[in-house]
């Protein structure tokens, strides 16, 4: 019987769980099983869990296509330890994770945990300015895993007791937001909830701008989604997106109708960049992130303000 097991939805993505289970052979606390649920893919990974079935306690689950929401929840019913553990497909985790968490849990009383995410060394500039921007408190404001308080495990680092999904059934959404709306139940429903702030994952995210913006629209649309299912759940930080959407738009408008206040805003946004972009360049050190991390933020604001407004505006 394993202390944890690490449930791995995956989609189309061969390349992406290769080099995370070559991750996970790393690691330094090898008490795991590791369950690969395959969520209907037309290109699989069996191949993959053949080269390291004997590296890994690991199994191998193929299902008819349901989203990540169930798919999890199937990873959590075939599971046997005492924790379960659930990472995106485009994580590689760091070797000194498993320990990390295994000596928390016995220091803090603890029913679920989460960590925060990175950009690794190895990323490509793209990834690692899209990695930074998704974690800077200047653009999210601080709410996806840099404050302890309130603070709300996502998938793609995400651990709890099995007790946690018997009581709570586990993931409702099928995909967009489904994990913030479980983190949700579990602290609804009495958990004790921890950041870890040392047990964090490096995340690749997209591979171009196109596919980041329909990523971040998606996170906006699911945003709205766990509002309507935890009224009160919405923060004014969420809204900040939608504003500098709205602002973006503006912009042109303010410039030829009224160009004093016009100009004042658009050199705000010169400004507010400019920011990003050194605080990107002291995060990482690397002037191409730093550079990227401009157009990076842009995508995401804009795409995640435009999801929101979307669904927030949609006719049931």
């Amino acid at each position: 019987m394993p202390k944890y097991s690490i449930i791995i939805p995956v989609y189309n993505r061969p390349q992406e769980v290769e080099e995370l289970l070559s991750s996970l052979v790393l690691q330094t606390f090898m008490d795991f099983e590791v369950i690969l649920v395959e969520d209907g893919s037309t290109k699989t990974s069996k191949e993959i869990f053949e080269k390291y079935s004997d590296r890994l306690a690991l199994q191998y689950f193929y299902k008819p296509n349901s989203g990540p929401g169930p798919s999890r929840n199937f990873g959590f019913e075939k599971a046997s330890g005492d924790y379960f553990v659930v990472f995106d497909s485009d994580c590689i985790i760091p070797p000194h994770y498993l320990e990390t968490v295994e000596k928390f849990v016995k220091q803090t009383p603890t029913d679920a945990w989460g960590g925060p995410d990175r950009g690794g060394e190895n990323f490509t500039a793209l990834q690692r300015a899209m990695a930074y921007t998704m974690a800077s408190v200047l653009t999210t404001g601080g709410i996806r895993g840099g404050a302890a308080h309130g603070f709300l495990p996502r998938s793609f680092n995400m651990g709890m007791r099995k007790e946690v999904f018997f009581k709570t059934g586990g993931f409702q959404f099928d995909r967009l937001a489904e994990d913030i709306e479980f983190s949700y139940r579990i602290r609804e429903a009495g958990f004790r909830v921890n950041l870890i702030p040392e047990a964090y994952v490096f995340h690749k995210r997209r591979t171009n701008f196109r596919q980041f913006f329909q990523q971040v629209a998606g996170f906006g649309k699911g945003r709205v989604r766990v509002w309507r299912a935890h009224p009160g759940s919405m923060r004014i930080t969420h809204w900040f997106p939608s504003f500098f959407l709205a602002g973006v738009l503006a912009v042109p408008v303010l410039v030829w109708l009224l160009f004093p206040l016009g100009l004042f805003v658009l050199l705000a946004y010169f400004l507010y960049f400019i920011l990003i972009a050194i605080d990107a360049w002291v995060s990482t050190k690397s002037m191409a992130v730093s550079l990227l991390s401009i157009p990076s933020a842009f995508i995401q604001l804009t795409g995640y303000g435009s999801g929101f407004l979307r669904e927030m505006f949609r006719r049931e």
